[in-house]
């Protein structure tokens, strides 16, 4: 089947398996087209759009060739007089044929407009949210169409998150909101739809004074930005809160006989239970069988398969459907950051983890960039591999001093136009939790020093990576010493695994 993804790194797939498309310019054609939604798109429109202001004297025919190379790419068995079925000639230019659940932002507009009871809206927006991989449309970010169509999304997946919320209170979780609400509140202060659904989750849960505390920094907030009072609908939420006319939360949902209510060991015992499956991909046969004697050897933990270059490991990836992957950073036909690169833009990619004895630096550092989830020497013990493995699984990154204190050193304060927004913005919540995930602590270890539950710090670690378009913990950590937030000096609060 085909598809396209534009809610992230834009790409097209053939049965999972992502397609060329080409340069920068090229791909934009499609992704033109993608954006249409099925519509026609005028040749001359397309020429105006990929060169702003200054079109060469041969564009007509460069668009030409551009769509027919897509069209090769995008049905390889067409026949060469064939009619094209997907990108179609449609006078006066082009169109883009597809059904909505062949694309990304098509179905996840679809899934935004869903009406029904809580239990159907929370469904659909948790549906709307997880196909997000990063901010829509980001390479195509300097043309003006990309940049008003991921304005447009972007102002959709606002309006989903606080669907999913509205619906959330209304069965009954506000605990498990909060955190959520509090950073969006914080990231968007001029949605008075955010500072309500807060306020409200704060109130259900027997926090009054928070909520009404909620309240009166949102109307700091706009009174500064704005110079208004806060809105009619918040005043008088704020009034019902204080004569305490709002109506009693609803009791949590109560297990049914056919799913009785675990124990409190119940959780731990689930989690212990799990396998986590392992790719191991290494040149080396011995350090291939070295790696499996130790997974053998250990429960909890199992071989998914194995492979010998990148490509194997990108195939075996598709195949197995692993946890994590143990990749060597140097292969041949296709080394280890190239691989890791194609296996983290892919549909949910496992977690992985880059083995290495040496290598420049320039590429530990890209590939810290592209995702990894960190780093562990060939020379480690079995158990620093289990424990790399285990971390990387749960989400956490793997700061190994004697590779990743070395790379903070060097490119620290470094720039790139590849780099995440600015920091500006975050609560200063969110900001001393993305210092303290910088110096390699876990979220439990974070919990821990700011007096706040394991679950508030995992939900602020997921609103960090929302807000700067990130997918892996590691990518914090670059954030961070790339922003100055905490400099290598620090270095000395990373635990090593």
């Amino acid at each position: 089947m085909l598809t396209f993804t534009a809610l992230g790194p834009f790409h097209a797939w053939s049965d999972g398996v992502p397609l060329d498309l080409g340069g920068q310019r090229q791909r934009a054609v499609l992704a033109r087209l993608l954006v249409a939604g099925g519509r026609a798109v005028p040749v001359h429109t397309l020429i105006d759009e990929l060169w702003p202001g200054d079109p060469p004297a041969q564009a007509l025919s460069t668009i030409q060739g551009y769509v027919s190379r897509l069209r090769r790419a995008l049905e390889p068995g067409r026949a060469p007089r064939e009619e094209a079925e997907v990108l179609v000639s449609a006078a006066p230019g082009y169109a883009l044929r597809a059904a909505p659940e062949q694309v990304d932002s098509w179905r996840f507009e679809g899934l935004v407009k869903t009406e029904g009871p809580p239990p159907q809206v929370w469904a659909a927006m948790e549906s709307a949210l997880g196909l997000w991989r990063g901010p829509a449309l980001a390479e195509f970010a300097e043309l003006t169409w990309a940049a008003t169509e991921a304005g447009r999304l972007e102002e959709l997946r606002l309006i989903a998150v606080e669907r999913r919320a509205d619906a959330g209170l209304a069965l009954g979780r506000a605990t498990s909101l909060v955190a959520d609400l509090e950073a969006h509140a914080s990231a968007h202060p001029l949605r008075e739809e955010a500072w309500r659904l807060l306020a409200l989750a704060l109130y259900r849960m027997g926090r009054q004074g928070d909520a009404l505390a909620a309240l009166r920094r949102a109307r700091a907030v706009w009174r500064d930005e704005l110079g208004l009072d806060l809105s009619a609908g918040l005043r008088r939420l704020e009034a019902d809160m204080l004569a305490q006319r709002l109506e009693e939360p609803p009791p949590p949902p109560s297990p049914t006989p056919s799913s009785p209510a675990p124990s409190s060991s119940a959780p731990a015992a689930a989690a212990d239970e799990r396998v986590l499956r392992v790719l191991v991909a290494d040149d080396q046969a011995l350090v291939r069988a070295g790696l499996r004697a130790m997974l053998d050897s250990e429960d909890g933990v199992a071989l998914a398969g194995e492979a010998a270059n990148g490509e194997e490991a990108i195939a075996g990836v598709r195949a197995h459907r692993p946890d994590v992957v143990l990749l060597d950073i140097q292969m041949p036909h296709l080394d280890g950051l190239a691989a890791a690169r194609r296996i983290l833009a892919g549909e949910r990619p496992p977690k992985v983890v880059m083995m290495t004895t040496f290598g420049s630096d320039e590429n530990l550092y890209a590939a810290l960039r592209a995702g990894v989830s960190g780093f562990v020497l060939k020379t480690s013990a079995p158990e620093q591999f289990l424990a790399a493995i285990r971390a990387a699984a749960v989400g956490d990154a793997l700061i190994d001093p004697a590779v990743t204190t070395r790379l903070i050193s060097a490119f620290a304060g470094r720039t790139d136009p590849a780099s995440p927004p600015a920091l500006a913005g975050l609560s200063d919540a969110r900001l001393d939790v993305l210092k303290l995930v910088a110096r390699g602590l876990t979220n439990r270890q974070i919990g821990q020093t700011l007096a706040l539950p394991e679950e508030e710090v995992s939900a602020l670690v997921k609103s960090l990576l929302d807000h700067l378009g990130l997918f892996d913990r590691a990518q914090l950590v670059m954030a961070a010493y790339e922003s100055g937030l905490v400099t290598p000096g620090d270095m000395g609060h990373f635990s090593s695994l």
